[in-house]
């Protein structure tokens, strides 16, 4: 009965915390979309490779391994922008949160020691190696599905009673500025083809209006290819481009 009285009480702070964020900017939205999305598809991967074949696992450490770099820059883009602007209007609602980052960078070291060791081992050895792994990882991503519906909820919330939606967009831009091109091109990869219609439309319009032409148009190309074409044809749609032959959109 406990348990169900939790549950029920977070069921309805989640709606409450999506209901205040209705038409409010949301700083964490969308790159949190990209990281269940890569987590998720590179769980997956984890899970099939086959320890016989040495070039896939080499291809499953290299994927392992890039996600591990995007979960640490996360980190470190929460906290050096988000975390002390919550902290500084909000004090102490991020400090749990807080401590989550630090076992989250431990874990990803232990990620990373792992997948190095999967170097050269014979078949059998590798297979039980993998086996480890991909169980590490699924705690690893547990933790921060949890961690992230946290944010969103909690931290949002907190996020929109003490900022107008002028200085989030403030936060969100300086935390921009210091993402690196490649970072920034990862985060499209996983993101776009996760978001919905419109939320797509406003980031790439905005983008448009931001944005160096040719920066635009290499984002832009790399969702042509990424989008299912009914995707495309909106988004297309939106932004005023070409229409898409032979799809009929109601």
């Amino acid at each position: 009965m406990q348990s169900n009285t939790h549950e029920l009480a977070q069921v309805a702070a989640t709606a409450q915390a999506v209901e205040a964020g209705t038409g409010r900017v949301n700083l964490y939205a969308g790159i949190h979309k990209a990281l269940r999305a890569f987590m998720a598809d590179t769980l997956l991967a984890v899970g099939r490779t086959d320890p016989a074949d040495a070039q896939e696992v080499a291809a499953t450490r290299e994927r392992l391994g890039t996600l591990l770099d995007l979960c640490a820059a996360h980190v470190r883009h929460e906290d050096g922008f988000v975390h002390p602007a919550i902290e500084a209007r909000s004090p102490g609602v991020v400090e749990g949160v807080a401590d989550e980052h630090a076992g989250h960078l431990a874990q990803i070291a232990r990620l990373r020691a792992m997948a190095d060791g999967l170097d050269g081992l014979a078949p059998a050895a590798c297979a039980l190696a993998l086996q480890n792994m991909y169980l590490a990882l699924a705690l690893f991503v547990a933790e921060n599905l949890q961690h992230m519906h946290t944010e969103e909820t909690v931290h949002n919330t907190a996020l929109w009673q003490a900022f107008s939606d002028a200085e989030l967009v403030g936060i969100h831009d300086g935390l921009l500025a210091t993402v690196p091109p490649a970072e920034m091109m990862l985060v499209m990869r996983w993101m776009l083809p996760q978001m919905n219609a419109p939320e797509r439309l406003e980031l790439l319009g905005g983008m448009r209006q931001g944005a160096p032409a040719p920066v635009f148009q290499v984002v832009l190309d790399g969702a042509r290819a990424q989008l299912a074409e009914r995707d495309w044809a909106k988004l297309a749609r939106g932004l005023g481009l070409a229409p898409v032959d032979g799809l009929v959109m109601a």
